[in-house]
């Protein structure tokens, strides 16, 4: 019913740049909070950065002033802009969509996508 697919992954030299993004698609609504998170190998997943539909944030103290988080709640996408990249930011990175309202009006919890890979190397 509801599908994420990120994009925007990939290997960038240490201090570079790199921008993410994740487009909800089906019978949406209204999503609520939306969200990054990430998983290097033999690591649990972490938060990296959420954001309300209201457009509030909460970023991962490892992240703060490197990494923005947006959101266009018209075409159900959310971004992530990650500057200043560093070795140890290498991860998949997967899109969270907290909460998802229906055109039905079904409230249905918790999609994930499929991750993306991020490789932070010379």
């Amino acid at each position: 019913q509801v599908q994420l697919v990120e994009s925007g992954g990939g290997l960038v030299q240490p201090g570079g740049s790199l921008r993410l993004s994740c487009a909800a698609s089906g019978s949406i609504f209204r999503i609520d909070d939306m969200g990054w998170y990430r998983q290097a190998p033999g690591k649990q997943r972490e938060l990296v950065a959420r954001v309300t539909s209201g457009g509030s944030t909460k970023y991962a103290d490892s992240v703060k002033g490197r990494f923005t988080i947006s959101r266009d709640n018209a075409k159900n996408t959310v971004y992530l802009q990650m500057n200043s990249l560093k070795p140890e930011d290498t991860a998949v990175y997967y899109c969270n969509a907290d909460r998802v309202v229906l055109t039905t009006r079904v409230t249905l919890d918790g999609f994930w996508g499929q991750g993306t890979q991020v490789i932070v190397s010379s």
